[in-house]
Order: C-alpha cells, then structure tokens, then sequence
C-alpha cells in the first residue's frame, strides 16, 4: 500500500466520535502509533482511533494543504466530505 516517495493527507475517527485529520508518508505506520498512544496529543486521550479515509499527493505540500483545509471545516461538513469520497479540488 505505502511507497516512500508519496504523501498522505488521512483522517481517523476517535473513540468519542471525533476527527483527526494528519499528514504521513507511511499511513500503517502511522495509525499504529497513534494507537500505541504516541502520536498526536489530540489522539493519545481519545484512542483508539480507526482509519476511515487518506489521499495520496506527490508532494508534502499537497498533502499538508488538504489536511490544513480538512481542519477548517466544521463537522458537518467534515462529514459531507468525508461521504462524497473526498479529494480536494
């Protein structure tokens, strides 16, 4: 699934419910830490989190942009993004 020289914008979805968007080269990787309760303070009190959607990008740019812009959204339109499939245009 992973290959080094791509980049990922993924969204988890918490134990209370909530989102957490991030940016990752390795999405397995990176899931297993968030729930060894290393990663992201937001998701260490709220594990654990289950992968429910990523992008990839070819360019950390692209990638840090749509999670920048997934964080901007309210719920319910985090929602709605989510349902469509996603991908920014």
């Amino acid at each position: 699934m992973e290959e080094s020289n791509n980049h990922y914008f993924y969204v988890l979805e918490c134990r209370d419910g909530s989102f957490y968007g991030g940016y990752t080269t390795n999405v397995e990787k990176r899931v297993n830490t968030h729930n060894a309760g290393k990663g992201a303070k937001y998701t260490r009190g709220r594990g654990p989190v289950r992968l429910i959607h990523f992008e990839t990008y070819p360019t950390v740019t692209e990638a840090m942009r749509a999670e920048y812009a997934f964080k901007q959204l309210t719920r319910k339109k985090k929602m709605d993004y989510l349902q469509k499939g996603g991908i920014w245009k």
